[in-house]
């Protein structure tokens, strides 16, 4: 063997530990920097990089959460499209089945981030949806509210505590990135997909409240998102299902909906994404959607709103994109691209994405100039994270981060704020603690109340978890109250047994699980018919012994004009629903305001005040 061709590869067999362990060292988790050595070690790596290495750092891919064996089939694909690909992020997300999430647990999730980033020649960005902090997707961390409930709270410095816990607990698990918060102004109460995912309708609370997010999620170390470009709070359609429109004039668009995008991006928010929806006022050709919209994308977002991050489209498999590319799915990259985005999230189908892609570069349609623009962008974001000084993340810590109890009191703090009491007839709240024991030991005599109270539990489905922690709640505190739980497809058939059980009932209470859910055929945010004629029927036999709690869609009421007393928690998470048990209750003030107009009910602003005010026999459960 020639002298040098064995030193050579006597230099790269010892150099081999030394790359494996600079693949284990744990990345810093501090507040984003670029520093001159982090922007010297993107411009090296995009030097050394071929074009296919490159292409692959545009794209990002699911990765779902649980644990899974080294051969597993699913992690295999993962491992291959980093290899085949040269995939440079990854969307963590978990397993559903059916209409339930399958929520994963820390520790699980770390370790399959870490090795994904063992795996990976170059470090993985990895981003998440989690828009009520990781508890949106994993199990033991801080529960929160959704957005609109921190419009009902309106304390700036809230949203931005908000930010700092979930970009703690998520950098502590390897996530990096969260798109979010949502910059859409919910001006449109028939919405089937923003809602409450919305801080509210007033362009200056919602930029405010974005801009507090950003500013806690920096301090944290954690990239920010704002969505969905240029705004999709005025529209009546699913985007992941269908084609929705923003329909409003330039006016319109420069007083409603781009004011929070601006204040976002004062705000120095790491990255907008796109949205797939058509904006006559800015682009009139029929075949363009936003993200395909050069007039929106570069003109608009960049140009004139001088936005610098980085620009990433809303996931590619949306039918609201799809349906453009159908016959050649492919090209949906090819376009999205041109137009200026410079990452392209979840492809419909990845192979034929890529391959699109190189196609388009090798024939000059996009530039060498073009693709090292944005792989630059995505490269100095790297290192701004600190990914190229490691990039795993220390299991050890995160028993010491994930699920702190002061911040777990904090995102309840927060959920009990934001209760707002829309109506009430003084004839109903607050209900009182019966049938407690007494001594307060088990088995000991309770008082008997005889069903005096009902609650009427409605959700989608009630085999998920929507109204357990309600009813849990409710029965600590009435333990032989009635609670029954509905649904649209046996709600008809319990009519007439709960009707007899209000009927017979002192106090009624309804709650209503009613939110945005992302590509749920037929979506909506009211009620589906055969529990929305329930409800009216409850309300016929007993309205003035009712009281109403809408867990999610605050313009229930609009649909029910007999409601007397009416609470909005805006928002499903188990905080929210212990949050509706205590202000039923009077354990703790109600002092919410409404983030949204609710028509024919409420102003924006409103909310009728309550201190603390026990009925007889609550005191039990009162807050100290």
């Amino acid at each position: 063997m020639p002298r040098n061709l064995s030193a050579l590869i006597i230099a790269l067999v010892l150099a081999l530990p030394a790359f494996a362990k600079d693949k284990e060292k744990h990345v810093p988790i501090k507040p984003l920097e670029l520093t001159r050595d982090r922007e010297k070690w993107a411009e090296k790596t995009l030097h050394k990089m071929s074009v296919e290495e490159k292409i692959g750092q545009v794209f990002m891919i699911w990765c779902r959460a649980s644990f899974m064996n080294l051969e597993n089939a699913e992690y295999l694909q993962w491992r291959d499209a980093m290899k085949k690909y040269h995939v440079g992020s990854f969307a963590m997300t978990v397993h559903v089945d059916g209409p339930f999430l399958l929520r994963s647990e820390p520790y699980e999730a770390a370790e399959l981030l870490n090795r994904l980033q063992q795996e990976s020649p170059l470090p993985l960005l990895i981003a998440a949806d989690f828009e009520r902090g990781v508890s949106t997707r994993l199990k033991g961390t801080t529960d929160f509210p959704h957005a609109m409930a921190f419009g009902a709270d309106g304390k700036m410095e809230d949203a931005e505590m908000f930010g700092r816990i979930t970009g703690q607990e998520a950098r502590a698990i390897g996530v990096h990135w969260n798109f979010f918060p949502d910059a859409d102004v919910n001006s449109n109460p028939a919405n089937p997909i923003i809602n409450t995912r919305s801080f509210g309708e007033d362009p200056r609370q919602v930029g405010d409240l974005v801009s507090a997010y950003i500013k806690g999620a920096h301090e944290a170390g954690m990239l920010t998102t704002v969505k969905h470009f240029p705004g999709h709070g005025d529209t009546a359609t699913d985007s992941h299902l269908g084609v929705a429109s923003v329909n409003g004039d330039r006016t319109h668009l420069e007083s409603i909906e781009l004011p929070p995008f601006r204040q976002a991006i004062a705000a120095g928010v790491d990255s907008v994404m796109v949205a797939h929806v058509t904006v006559p006022a800015l682009d009139s050709d029929p075949n363009h959607v936003a993200t395909t919209s050069p007039s929106v994308v570069s003109d608009l977002l960049k140009k004139q709103l001088g936005f610098k991050g980085l620009v990433v489209t809303d996931a590619l498999d949306m039918a609201g994109l799809t349906h453009l590319f159908a016959s050649n799915i492919g090209r949906a990259a090819v376009e999205c691209f041109k137009a200026g985005n410079d990452l392209l999230i979840i492809p419909a189908d990845l192979g034929a994405s890529y391959d699109a892609m190189l196609k388009a570069v090798k024939s000059g349609e996009i530039s060498r100039e073009r693709l090292d623009f944005s792989v630059l962008k995505i490269l100095k974001i790297k290192a701004s994270l600190g990914l190229s000084e490691g990039r795993t993340v220390d299991l050890g810590a995160i028993s010491r981060v994930v699920g702190k109890p002061e911040n777990v009191g904090f995102g309840q703090q927060v959920a009990d704020s934001a209760v707002t009491l829309v109506r009430e007839n003084g004839k109903v709240l607050p209900l009182k603690s019966k049938g407690t024991s007494k001594a307060g030991l088990p088995y000991m005599t309770r008082e008997e109340t005889h069903n005096q109270v009902v609650a009427v539990i409605f959700s989608d489905d009630m085999r998920t978890e929507s109204g357990r922690a309600f009813g849990r709640e409710f029965r600590a505190r009435i333990p032989d109250a009635r609670v029954i739980y509905v649904d649209p497809r046996t709600a008809e058939g319990m009519t007439t047994d709960v009707l007899k059980a209000v009927d017979e009932a002192q106090t009624v209470v309804s709650a209503v699980y009613v939110i945005p859910t992302a590509g749920r055929i037929g979506n909506t945010v009211a009620m589906a018919d055969a529990t929305g004629s329930l409800l009216q029927q409850i309300l016929e036999h007993a309205a003035g012994k009712t009281a109403v709690v809408a867990m999610g869609n605050p313009y229930l009421a609009s649909d029910f004009p007999k409601i007397e007393n009416y609470l909005c928690t805006f928002s499903n998470a188990a905080v929210s629903e212990v949050a509706a048990i205590k202000a039923l209750f009077g354990e703790i003030p109600i002092r919410g305001r409404l983030p949204v107009t609710i028509p024919n009910v409420a102003e924006r602003g409103a909310g009728i005040e309550h201190q603390v005010q026990l009925a007889s026999g609550g005191a039990e459960h009162a807050q100290k």
